[in-house]
């Protein structure tokens, strides 16, 4: 049984986009692709939003993740033709930063779509329920 039937409706939304248009493009493309299945599957999100990054309390910069879905997850999304252990670093960099439970990392660019859900270790006994 998915307990977790938004990871699951995000991840449907980049399969169908990943089906469509295959790899070799580049992430902008995706990224505005998956923004369509996003808003045909009834999902609000916001693309691109800023967060400020904190440095012992002091801010030191901004960054920004391809999306905010629901409010609940940050998705960051790649077009490589691997997923490396920088872009785990990063998306999970995310998800602490923008102080979610969870984020995906969704890669476009393999032959096969890749994804990885990503869980915030502050929030281990929500992402505990999620995975049983």
């Amino acid at each position: 049984m998915i307990k977790d039937k938004l990871t699951f409706k995000i991840i449907g939304c980049a399969m169908e986009v990943h089906n469509t248009s295959g790899p070799g493009f580049q992430e902008l493309i995706y990224q505005r692709s998956l923004a369509i299945e996003l808003k045909t599957a009834g999902l609000s999100f916001v693309r691109e939003q800023d967060q400020k990054i904190y440095y012992k309390g002091i801010e030191v910069g901004t960054r920004r993740a391809d999306f905010v879905v629901e409010n609940q997850v940050v998705v960051e999304i790649k077009a490589l033709v691997n997923l490396e252990n920088v872009h785990l670093a990063q998306a999970k960099n995310y998800v602490v930063a923008y102080d979610f439970s969870r984020g995906l990392l969704i890669n476009f660019g393999g032959q096969s779509l890749q994804h990885k859900l990503l869980f915030n270790p502050k929030y281990q006994a929500e992402n505990d329920k999620l995975q049983a």
